[in-house]
């Protein structure tokens, strides 16, 4: 396969775009969500986000299948995958970082956010043995100094460290929801982020009901639903879609400059002030993420015979051919058989290159 001048194939570059789009959209909503909790409780909140994102997205959804068909699919066995990732990602997450948020600075908050990624890494490392070599390593090594330096900054009493402690509990519940999700990444992005919008949504609005949250008047309602739809709809979507190309720890990597755009957000708009240590952390989360993005992985390596059905073209991992009328478009979706390949060229652990090394 021809090489990209950059020493990545074309293929590759949707999946980087993709969590660096990703990471604008949610490192956006931090800053935002945190203006909002003067408005609704941190549950209520948690929940229209996510109802704007379900809603958005089913929307935009119908409106896709309406004039385009060849749409990746939910199969039943991932089923259990996605259901594990909403009670975790959807649900468990964005209340814990709700809570957190009221009880500490919004652009601290967005760094230690980071810390999600090297959770992300560490599961898919250990867990889902997703392959890392030692510049991974020290990337995600620098990233998790920061995120201690931010969570030990001025946080001395109990009551202090509660707001860093949900934090990072919400980061752990969305490294658990990446890993889940990246066995149901082949299947079409918008279905799976509409479904755990609206799923989850519905849980913590039902929730926070009972409990009586303070819901908000009309126009802070509809702020967390756009915020919702473009910070945790949208942004999932791209996230999904970099699951597929580039794996679980690489997009965790790229996403690693969400909490930056949430900083420079919280510190121009929220008019927040953060001493030298805030810096410094910022300065290793930056050398961290550039180790990632200078990465480059090729060798010659083996595919074996894979069955699965997601959104593709005819490339060098698709040369089938089709047991049912075609009528030539691209990019399309059907259940497909992959014929065992031996190939070199750079790639990441993207769902057809998850082999031992």
């Amino acid at each position: 396969m021809k090489g990209h001048p950059w020493g990545r194939t074309p293929r590759l570059a949707p999946g980087i775009t993709s969590a660096l789009l990703a990471a604008f959209l949610f490192g956006a909503s931090a800053p935002c969500a945190k203006r909002l909790l003067e408005h609704v409780g941190a549950v209520a909140l948690a929940g229209l986000l996510y109802l704007g994102a379900g809603a958005g997205l089913t929307l935009l959804w119908l409106w896709r299948r309406a004039w385009d068909t060849g749409t990746g699919a939910i199969e039943r066995q991932d089923i259990p995958w996605l259901a594990a990732a909403i009670v975790f990602g959807g649900v468990l997450g964005p209340v814990l970082l709700m809570f957190g948020l009221a009880r500490m600075p919004a652009a601290s908050a967005s760094l230690l956010l980071n810390l999600e990624n090297v959770l992300t890494a560490l599961i898919a490392w250990f867990a889902f043995h997703e392959h890392h070599d030692r510049r991974i390593v020290w990337g995600m090594v620098l990233i998790a100094l920061a995120g201690m330096l931010l969570a030990r900054q001025g946080y001395t009493s109990l009551g202090s460290v509660l707001g860093p402690l949900a934090v990072v509990g919400a980061c752990l519940c969305w490294a658990l929801d990446n890993n889940l999700t990246r066995h149901v990444a082949a299947g079409d992005p918008v279905l799976i982020a509409a479904v755990k919008g609206v799923v989850a949504g519905s849980v913590n609005v039902t929730a926070a009901m009972l409990a009586g949250e303070r819901f908000p008047p009309f126009l802070p309602l509809a702020t967390a639903a756009l915020v919702g739809f473009l910070g945790y709809g949208v942004s999932l979507v791209f996230f999904v879609t970099a699951l597929r190309h580039i794996g679980t720890s690489r997009t965790s990597a790229y996403f690693s400059a969400a909490p930056f755009v949430g900083a420079a957000i919280a510190l121009a708009w929220l008019h927040e002030s953060e001493g030298a240590i805030f810096w410094v952390a910022a300065g290793f989360m930056a050398i961290g993420l550039w180790l990632h993005l200078a990465e480059r992985h090729v060798h010659p390596h083996d595919h074996e015979a894979l069955a699965h059905n997601h959104r593709h073209v005819h490339d060098a991992h698709h040369g089938h051919a089709h047991d049912f009328p075609w009528d030539g478009r691209e990019p399309h979706a059907h259940r497909h058989i992959h014929e065992p390949l031996t190939h070199s060229h750079p790639h990441y652990p993207d769902i057809h290159h998850r082999h031992g090394h």
